[in-house]
């Protein structure tokens, strides 16, 4: 896995200040996407131990609310395996803060449920706020708070999954 861009001090991407991973690699090439550069798997530089350690430590102040995953796309096969580990340390060390995931796929009847893998199921576990859906140019739409076209959804996702329903964040 490869890393676009670490953002250490953000606020755009979720709420309260964050730590936002930018993983390089996306297969859907939404017409107008933001990130473009980080379609290609091999943009950026390779994501180690040592990355992994420096978001951590960039996460203990009390004042990080959590850690933000986006790119390119983190439900990759390919970004799934490396963010794993992260996700599993940052849950243990953290276990009071957020995680948000940004994805072209969507959740229910969708790409997401219908991937195979437990790196799924349990990546999804460990997310509380899942924006997903493809970026779609047609709708685009500025006024939005975190997302970039009306089709995309920003979802409770621990609600979605105890409920079996879809359960939209309020923000």
């Amino acid at each position: 896995m490869n890393v676009a861009e670490i953002k250490f001090y953000d606020i755009a991407n979720g709420e309260g200040v964050r730590v936002s991973l930018f993983v390089s690699g996306c297969r859907r090439h939404c017409k107008g996407c933001f990130n473009e550069v980080a379609w290609d798997f091999s943009y950026g530089t390779p994501y180690t131990e040592e990355v992994q350690e420096k978001i951590l430590t960039a996460l203990e102040p009390y004042y990080m609310a959590g850690l933000t995953l986006l790119g390119g796309d983190p439900f990759e096969p390919e970004n799934r395996k490396g963010l794993l580990p992260l996700l599993r340390e940052f849950k243990k060390r953290f276990p009071q803060k957020n995680v948000w995931c940004f994805t072209g796929y969507t959740y229910e009847n969708g790409t997401i449920a219908e991937q195979e893998g437990e790196d799924v199921k349990e990546m999804l576990s460990y997310i509380d706020v899942l924006v997903d859906g493809p970026f779609v140019e047609s709708k685009k739409d500025i006024r939005l708070k975190f997302r970039g076209s009306s089709n995309q959804r920003v979802l409770d996702l621990k609600s979605c999954i105890s409920s079996g329903n879809i359960v939209l964040y309020l923000t």
